[in-house]
């Protein structure tokens, strides 16, 4: 049965009963009116009565929208803030702010802090570099890097990679730097910057173009066995059919309705992981959910809650604009912390904080690389905290903090994620056939048709074999460790002839994709040759990170035929966001459930203890509520 809006609605299907504080607390967005979120009392204190699932469900959708209590956009405030006047000249006093992690939120809120006069202090645990989950593999930078790759004008991300137009403030902040943006190209495009869809969709042993699969998806469709009304549909089509009726519920709508719509669409699927929507609501099968799981990078995260899935649904698709820095997303960090480098402690991992009606104090120890471990405690009137929920677990906190902050703490699941990266000396994947022939011939005469026929040597003798590929990165070992994990079958498709995009297949590499531009002054390229989530993540990272490459090149070649080994220059470059000391998973991908029960009190305020980063906003994972929080954080300070 349905409710309207107005109505209280009963209790929802939960793993728990609700636990939060006021739905106020949950919407405490304070752009609008510039005042601090309720704090909790600090000792701990029993759980709070729960609130009114419908109010949780409205708090949950005005943070979908970045809207405050009265249904206004806080955007255009937090505009103002961090690109216009500053925080307003209102401050009770002037305050010493401690702000944990330097990451974008952490680097961001403390320059608006020092902006309007406080003194601040950014600790942070990494000694070599800031920027959290902004992490370019480069040389130089304001980590002073070694070159990341065999040829040094290399580079590639191991973390944010693409930035959608749907993101003011990153975007205008970008701009205010003056950096250069260009397009991201996630489907590739052809030399007019047109979309060409000649990336593969490689599954079941089925290799097709995109292009060719959204008019013809009957081969790769039938191949799952889904049931006869859907061999015609592409998995796309199927997808936004699928969701049409969770869709519905906000299209066309604004304002106070379009909060509804959204507060409906929590309500009635809240509780549902994307599994049980497309075959519950959907009324899919599972071989179809297979098909769409796997061709549309839906797969790993079925289990986990839809709102996330169907959130990400509306922005990762091939209408949305994408921008990707020149030299790397870590160009932006690098403008970030020249503002505040003053202000950074690095080096300095937290491992206790503790705080009263006197202010906070934050204990850190060094991690003693190639010097004495150290311990330093640092103390300010408040605090503002962004590591994430997943690290903080680590960190004790005294007095305890309120029921509804220790359990978000404990339970909000944090994703893995994991990219393996393959520098080729030449960009391969633009070549047309003709160009694979002179290229091939230049190692040796026929050797074009020796990979053709599938009489090349498959023994690891012919890897890094081009000319455009410099000595030194393969030794005899290598090459050993190699041809044991090559393709195993000897096809040879014709040539990509692709630039950017990706690529997707049912082997362990899922996901691949190339570089939208050359790199100038360089003949070579990187390839994301794995991107992986969830389970597909945790299967690599089970393996030593020079055990990746050669696996993840011979999962390319399974797509793009043997032959692409003679460009590979023996360098790779990895990142497992689980395995990582600091930043201890991807992001927050919420389950069925926890945005309900567990956001609403994800951003309270506990005494002078403020929280910050992007898994306190409704997008996680991405630099826009990392930023969207470090205004708000900024706010509830300078207002206290």
């Amino acid at each position: 049965m349905h409710f309207t809006p107005a109505e209280p609605s009963p209790a929802l299907p939960s793993r728990r009963s609700v636990i939060a504080g006021t739905a106020a607390g949950a919407a405490a967005l304070t752009a609008a009116a510039v005042s601090a979120a309720p704090a909790r009392a600090a000792a701990a204190a029993p759980a709070p009565a729960p609130v009114s699932d419908w109010d949780a469900c409205l708090a949950v959708a005005r943070a979908i929208l970045v809207y405050d209590d009265n249904d206004e956009p806080l955007v255009p405030g937090y505009r103002d803030v961090l690109l216009g006047s500053g925080l307003p000249r209102t401050a009770k006093d002037r305050k010493r702010v401690l702000v944990v992690g330097a990451g974008p939120a952490g680097l961001t809120a403390a320059h608006l802090l020092r902006r309007a006069g406080h003194t601040v202090t950014v600790i942070e645990a990494n000694g070599n570099r800031v920027g959290g989950r902004i992490k370019t593999f480069r040389k130089g930078g304001h980590e002073n890097a070694e070159a990341a790759f065999a040829d040094p004008k290399q580079y590639a991300e191991a973390g944010a990679m693409r930035i959608p137009d749907s993101h003011p403030l990153v975007t205008e902040l970008i701009d205010s730097f003056g950096l250069k943006r260009r397009r991201f190209h996630l489907v590739d495009v052809d030399a007019d910057g047109k979309p060409a869809g000649r990336t593969w969709i490689h599954v079941n042993g089925v290799r097709v173009r995109r292009a060719d699969y959204a008019q013809k998806p009957q081969a790769v469709n039938r191949s799952f066995g889904v049931p006869a009304e859907f061999e015609d549909k592409p998995a796309s089509q199927i997808v936004r059919e699928a969701l049409a009726p969770a869709r519905a519920k906000i299209t066309g709508k604004e304002g106070s309705e379009l909060v509804k719509g959204w507060a409906e669409v929590i309500r009635d699927y809240g509780h549902w992981s994307m599994f049980r929507f497309l075959t519950e609501e959907a009324g899919l099968d599972e071989r179809t959910v297979d098909l769409i799981g796997t061709v549309e990078n839906m797969t790993s995260r079925l289990h986990l809650a839809f709102v996330h899935s169907f959130i990400g649904a509306s922005l990762i698709s091939p209408d949305t604009a994408f921008f990707e820095l020149p030299d790397g997303t870590a160009t932006l960090v690098d403008a970030m912390y020249e503002r505040v480098e003053d202000l950074v402690r690095l080096d300095r991992r937290a491992t206790r904080i503790s705080h009263g009606p006197d202010g906070v104090s934050i204990e850190t120890v060094s991690e003693g690389r190639g010097a004495p471990v150290v311990r330093e405690t640092f103390t300010g009137d408040r605090a503002i905290v962004t590591v994430p929920f997943s690290g903080l677990r680590h960190i004790p906190v005294q007095p305890a903090m309120s029921y509804g902050k220790r359990r978000a703490v404990t339970e909000i699941h944090y994703d893995a994620a994991t990219k393996v990266l393959l520098e080729f000396g030449l960009r391969w994947w633009e070549l047309s056939e003709e160009e694979w022939k002179e290229q091939l011939d230049a190692v040796r005469p026929g050797l074009y048709d020796d990979y053709r026929l599938g009489r090349a040597p498959a023994d690891g003798s012919l890897l890094g074999s081009h000319p455009s590929v410099p000595d030194g990165h393969i030794p005899a070992d290598q090459r050993v460790h190699y041809a044991a994990c090559r393709a195993t079958a000897r096809d040879q498709p014709e040539a990509a002839r692709v630039i950017g995009g990706g690529s997707v297949t049912d082997n362990a590499n899922r996901f691949m994709f190339q570089p939208s531009y050359p790199v100038e002054g360089s003949t070579g390229g990187v390839v994301l040759a794995s991107y992986s989530w969830a389970d597909d993540a945790l299967k690599w990272d089970s393996l030593d990170d020079d055990e990746r490459y050669p696996r993840a090149l011979g999962g390319m070649q399974d797509v793009y035929g043997q032959r692409i080994e003679v460009f590979y220059t023996g360098v790779g470059r990895t990142q497992s966001w689980m395995r990582d000391p600091y930043a201890y998973g991807e992001a927050s991908v919420l389950l069925p459930g926890q945005h309900t029960e567990l956001f609403p009190d994800v951003r309270t305020v506990e005494g002078p203890l403020h929280f910050g980063g992007c898994h306190t906003s409704i997008k996680p994972a991405w630099i826009e509520g990392a930023l969207e929080s470090a205004v708000r954080t900024a706010l509830e300070v300078h207002s206290a």
